[in-house]
């Protein structure tokens, strides 16, 4: 079993490849690596551990994995392109295999020769995150060689979801409720915030998620004014209020909950009013979700309300983003964005404050399906709790 769908890696594999012929390119690479994950994961449905990557796909023929030789067994066995190749600046610094077949970009560029398949104009995606050993010894090895940034092209793709994979974001969605449910049943006083952070988890991977998107988040007290802070061994304390988030993967594709919670069970009336902003805020937005809107305009209601309540000199993050093979990726909808929301988008609205003086931080969010005339909650249980105050 693996996480890619066949039919889709060709469909993509012809949209990229309309890309290289459209910019008289001969062939894309198209980096990626554990952090750096989507990119590579959007045509093989894989990604290796420990090692670096990269797919070699020309404009005729066949796609090459190109990595190294810890992750080779595993790319045969789960990634679409199964076509491989190992390279040293892709391995474990000074890490040593005597029986793996390595080569250097010297000798694929005579091979790809030999095959008539000669590289002089390649697009590159991940221009942001690829190795500076990776990017010299690929000149190097491919001579006179001319690399060309096409990662905005490339990542647009991603940002239109087939029904395949818009199936893969709801379940994750369904998944997130069902943790979001066992999270907040183990909020109480006394629980360690690496306990409330398992119970999510558990039930996650006990449902078939690949893997999460983001390092759960459970941040309660001063904690939650840390934006994204991580579980950790902190006992909660009563008056206080968590912040958790949860974002599992369903073949690869992420959902995403957040939600602030008081840990005695009930919210002081600071916290009351504040948690009701937030909601006020995503029912705003959520109003005005539809094709054709931009990112300057989805702001406005959520920020106007910030405003009114005070909390505008606490917002860090914008209102809207989209979610697919990351939890959060471009485009992203921010007060200076001009880019507009279409049919077939899967996006969140994530909507939060820090550093506020007695609150600390807060956040709450939860992902919706751009339709035809506006949108549909990709998890309706939570859309239901943040529709009411409290």
């Amino acid at each position: 079993m693996s996480y890619y769908n066949e039919q889709e890696t060709k469909n993509r594999i012809e949209k990229v490849k309309g890309i290289l012929k459209s910019k008289g390119l001969d062939a894309a690479l198209i980096y990626y690596d554990e952090l750096n994950i989507a990119n590579g994961w959007y045509l093989t449905g894989w990604c290796p551990q420990f090692e670096k990557g990269a797919v070699l796909l020309p404009v005729e023929g066949e796609a090459l994995l190109l990595g190294g030789p810890e992750s080779e067994p595993f790319a045969k066995m789960s990634s679409a392109v199964k076509e491989t190749r190992n390279f040293s600046a892709f391995m474990v610094p000074d890490e040593e295999y005597p029986n793996a077949t390595i080569m250097d970009f010297t000798g694929l560029a005579e091979e790809l020769k030999a095959k008539n398949c000669i590289l002089k104009k390649v697009g590159v995606v991940g221009t942001n995150a690829i190795p500076y050993q990776v990017y010299t010894q690929f000149k190097e090895g491919f001579q006179g060689v001319e690399l060309i940034d096409i990662t905005g092209e490339y990542e647009a793709l991603r940002a239109y979801k087939s029904a395949w994979e818009t199936e893969n974001v709801k379940q994750s969605f369904g998944i997130c409720y069902e943790a979001f449910k066992a999270m907040k049943a183990a909020v109480k006083p006394g629980v360690f915030e690496h306990e409330v952070a398992a119970e999510g988890e558990y039930i996650c991977r006990k449902q078939g998620a690949s893997s999460f998107a983001y390092t759960t988040i459970v941040g309660s007290g001063e904690r939650s004014d840390a934006v994204v802070p991580t579980a950790i061994n902190k006992e909660m304390k009563a008056g206080e209020w968590v912040m958790i988030g949860i974002a599992p993967r369903m073949n690869g594709y992420a959902g995403t909950v957040g939600e602030t919670l008081p840990v005695s069970g009930e919210y002081t009336p600071e916290q009351r009013d504040a948690v009701n902003t937030l909601r006020k805020a995503l029912r705003v937005t959520k109003e005005i979700l539809k094709p054709g809107m931009s990112g300057r305009e989805l702001d406005i209601p959520a920020r106007r309300l910030f405003e009114e309540k005070g909390l505008i000199e606490y917002l860090v993050c914008p209102f809207v983003h989209t979610i697919g093979l990351m939890e959060a990726e471009g485009p992203f909808y921010g007060p200076n964005s001009d880019d507009k929301l279409e049919e077939g988008m899967t996006v969140c609205i994530d909507v939060s404050f820090f550093g506020h003086p007695t609150l600390h931080g807060a956040r709450i969010e939860t992902g919706y399906l751009i339709t035809k005339d506006g949108c549909e909650p990709l998890s309706p249980e939570m859309d239901a709790v943040f529709m009411e105050d409290l």
